[in-house]
């Protein structure tokens, strides 16, 4: 049982998660993170996938506050695990019982999927109000990372997770061009860096900035252990309550399949800017909304990251909406009788 909660912090902490299948490069990454000037009050989660853990003693150089989460992944058999020892650092925090820290990390085994750990923390009041997801970012092999995708579908399902996609392990061999646009395809949201280059606490935390691909930038379906992208552009715009429908009908029916989706929607009843859509699996987040078009393009569309879910289950979900896959909008049906 979690004992009752601590005070809500007075300013939401930053919570990021650092996932990447088995020797993708998270830890020593990591240890360039706490080793930055200014991040040494970070909190981090260690979880690993065995009997004995190493990670935490390899982070042990950098003097920091490391608590490791039992053995198993923590995107199934350790999810109450990861609650409780959230609560219990905020506890320690508001006690003073803890050396003060301002955000927090979760490195994940390397065999867990990140959308099970945001959804843990929305779907749990006191952590939602205490604490706010910055960035998912995942660790890619450079050297090994086509094959990795291509043998394991934890790898591809952390890949379509992230809100930054991380080249890992660049020094020994560049990223090839054709690793780059599956990536790309996979995840047209995610931003695609080298962790050579840059800052690498601006990598891990400070939120991560993607814009939603527009319509005519639609990416490929890409059919890796049954995940893949696509852009769906809204013709006629919904109402709030048609489109929270649709949405929340996916989300119940298809929950654990729908990775990420990510949107800028206008509403037939709301006057005013359009709304950033945000949902993971089962959990639909508060729309936030825009004052106005963040460009010129004011095209209502999303982008649905999903595993094993048939495209047409969103252009009969959304019918209201008048929806399209594709390039352009006037080939509507050759969208969908291709992609069916």
């Amino acid at each position: 049982m979690i004992a009752p909660p601590p005070p809500v912090p007075a300013q939401r902490l930053p919570f990021s998660v650092l996932t990447g299948f088995l020797g993708s490069g998270k830890t020593s990454f990591l240890s360039r993170v706490l080793a930055s000037p200014g991040f040494m009050d970070t909190a981090v989660i260690i979880n690993e996938f065995g009997a004995i853990g190493l990670d935490h003693l390899l982070l042990e150089a950098v003097d920091q506050d490391v608590v490791e989460l039992p053995n198993g992944c923590v995107c199934c058999a350790v999810r109450q695990d990861l609650a409780q020892t959230l609560y219990m650092l905020l506890r320690r925090l508001a006690r003073g019982e803890h050396r003060p820290f301002r955000r927090i990390v979760l490195e994940t085994s390397g065999l867990a999927e990140p959308a099970p750990i945001l959804y843990t923390l929305s779907a749990d009041a006191f952590l939602e109000a205490s604490l706010g997801v910055d960035t998912v970012v995942t660790a890619i092999d450079s050297v090994l990372g086509a094959s990795t995708l291509e043998r394991f579908p934890e790898a591809v399902a952390q890949a379509a997770s992230a809100d930054r996609l991380l080249l890992t392990k660049t020094d020994l061999a560049p990223a090839s061009d054709a690793l780059r646009a599956q990536l790309a395809a996979l995840n047209p949201l995610a931003g695609l860096v080298d962790a050579q280059e840059g800052d690498p606490a601006a990598l891990l935390f400070g939120g991560a900035i993607t814009a939603i691909p527009r319509a005519r930038r639609f990416a490929t379906a890409v059919h890796a252990h049954g995940i893949a992208a696509f852009t769906m552009t809204l013709r006629r715009p919904m109402t709030r309550l048609a489109f929270a429908m649709a949405l929340g009908r996916l989300a119940q029916e298809h929950g654990e399949d729908l990775l990420r989706v990510k949107g800028i929607v206008a509403f037939a009843d709301r006057q005013g800017g359009p709304a950033a859509i945000h949902a993971v699996q089962h959990t639909m987040y508060e729309p936030r909304w825009l004052p106005d078009w963040p460009d010129a393009d004011r095209t209502s569309r999303m982008v649905f990251i999903m595993r094993g879910i048939a495209p047409q289950r969103l252009l009969d979900g959304f019918v209201a909406g008048d929806p399209v896959l594709g390039e352009n909008p006037m080939l509507g049906k050759t969208a969908r009788e291709g992609m069916a």
